[in-house]
């Protein structure tokens, strides 16, 4: 047996959720190009789930549904005001998703039916836990979520008290989208590996969001914002990012184990940045943002990925930047769950096999002669 660093280039399963062809990233076959500028999120979550665009009449039931089960238990919201003021955001939420399950009366139904009403509980309620806990942490009270609105207007109402506009809504609902699935990722393999022993859908995705915490999957927007952060202004941009190629400081952000020739997501989320700069009157973070990749697709002919612009575009929303990767989440849920009910459906458990490199052929020492 021979390792494979990283599993890069393994073939692990089989899938008909997401795919990436030749550069193209699609769901259920779709290109995301043609779902990013025409679907919405709840029509995505459908297709993940259900491998079909729902009709009119399944979308008014879904959202439905999510408007049902947006409301957190009241324990959790106790839950969540005894978290420390300064833990962390991505830890707190896998502590509140886990807890999640003590308070579902099907946690432990097996069914496909059930499991597919656990997985628009999870996504209704994943939104309305990283707001609780955004209004927590500053001492105010969780806003109520709204019946009959969109899952991308509640969290930004919920999250502020406010109602949004029609542009921050339209920005966040095509980060869902553009965010929801991206075939084998880690946080996707580790939510497979856990359900493959036939854990329930709350261990599986509670196992996913731990893998996207880390500053590798997830992490990479907020890292972008801290770099934007450093820089302060588009006159800075230059000399900072060339000191950082200079010394091969790597630059958050850009390229990609998948996609050698751009991330197809990026662009849309380029151009969000910058409507949402130009309609706030705030473009610095959009001018800086193209100033970076200018300067290091030119010299290092990397392109930027779907972290790069996400920092500017949620920071332009008003959204804490410890706040990015919790986003990531809301929208990945729907793509998690979509792959624990496919692994459900024709399981096997998942055991790799390791190359080993220690030594061989060792005695036992008996304790007295060490």
């Amino acid at each position: 047996m021979t390792a494979t660093k990283g599993l890069e280039g393994i073939v692990a399963t089989t899938s008909s959720i997401s795919s990436i062809i030749d550069g193209v990233l699609t769901y259920r076959g779709i290109n995301i190009d043609d779902l990013a500028e025409n679907a919405s999120f709840e029509e995505v979550a459908y297709l993940l789930w259900f491998g079909k665009l729902p009709t009119q009449a399944e979308l008014d039931d879904l959202n439905r549904q999510f408007s049902e089960y947006a409301a957190l238990p009241k324990q959790t919201i106790e839950h969540l005001k005894l978290l420390p003021s300064n833990s962390n955001s991505m830890a707190s939420l896998r502590t509140i998703v886990s807890s999640l399950a003590l308070y579902d009366a099907e946690a432990n139904d097996m069914s496909r039916e059930a499991n597919v009403r656990k997985a628009i509980r999870l996504q209704a309620q994943l939104p309305a836990v990283v707001a609780a806990y955004s209004r927590i942490r500053q001492g105010l009270e969780p806003v109520e979520p709204k019946q009959g609105v969109s899952i991308a207007y509640n969290f930004l109402y919920m999250l502020s008290g406010e109602e949004p506009s029609d542009v921050a809504v339209k920005a966040l609902d095509q980060a869902l989208v553009l965010h929801a699935d991206h075939e084998l990722n880690a946080s996707t393999f580790a939510a497979r590996v856990t359900v493959a022993t036939l854990s329930d859908i709350y261990s599986g995705v509670t196992s996913a969001i731990g893998a996207l915490k880390g500053p590798l999957h997830g992490g990479a927007n907020e890292a972008v914002m801290v770099m934007l952060e450093e820089i302060g202004s588009l006159a800075n941009v230059e000399s900072y990012i060339n000191d950082k190629l200079n010394n091969k400081v790597k630059i958050m952000g850009f390229g990609h184990r998948v996609y050698k020739n751009g991330d197809p997501r990026a662009k849309h989320l380029m151009k969000m940045s910058r409507e949402l700069g130009k309609q706030k009157g705030t473009p610095e973070l959009y001018e800086m943002s193209i100033k970076i990749e200018e300067l290091v697709t030119g010299q290092k002919g990397l392109k930027p990925n779907v972290d790069f612009y996400s920092a500017s575009v949620y920071t332009t929303l008003g959204i804490p930047r410890d706040l990015f990767t919790p986003i990531f989440a809301i929208s990945r849920v729907s793509g998690w769950t979509a792959h624990i009910l496919e692994q459900y459906e024709d399981n096997r458990l998942i055991r790799p096999r390791a190359e080993y490199t220690g030594p061989s052929n060792v005695k036992y020492v008996p304790i007295s002669q060490r």
